[in-house]
């Protein structure tokens, strides 16, 4: 493992990881502690502004270096999809918590994280990406 070609990527893939980590082990914590307290409130206010990072960071990452998954003129990838699942599902979140819509919360909590930490984040091991790189070496 070397963090090289982390510390050698653009500043937006550093901004992208360094909240998506953390997002990462908080998230996981809110889906195990007791729903409704002050501490899953806060730490929920917490995990959000992470992914709203995170999802902004990511918007500013090109596309899959190329490799035939581009959208838009060559920077939007398929990936870029989990920004926009991000900037709908934090607010759509937000906003249920505060209606009380209990349901609404948690559908839009536990697909954030399905969608946007865990197949995301699963996707970044691909080889080719910086993760994969850093984690595994180069390919």
């Amino acid at each position: 493992m070397t963090f090289e070609p982390l510390i050698e990527a653009s500043l937006a893939i550093q901004i992208h990881f360094y909240t998506v980590v953390p997002a990462f082990v908080l998230g996981t914590v809110q889906m195990v502690l007791p729903k409704g307290t002050v501490v899953h409130r806060w730490n929920g206010y917490i995990y959000m502004a992470l992914m709203m990072v995170t999802a902004t960071a990511a918007a500013f990452i090109p596309s899959f270096m190329g490799r035939g998954d581009a959208l838009i003129g060559g920077h939007f990838g398929y990936i870029h999809l989990f920004v926009v699942l991000t900037y709908v599902t934090v607010p759509l979140a937000l906003w249920s918590a505060r209606r009380g819509d209990v349901r609404g919360h948690r559908g839009a909590m536990i697909g954030l994280y399905i969608g946007g930490i865990l197949i995301a984040g699963g996707l970044a091991f691909m080889p080719g990406r910086i993760l994969h790189e850093t984690v595994f070496g180069p390919v």
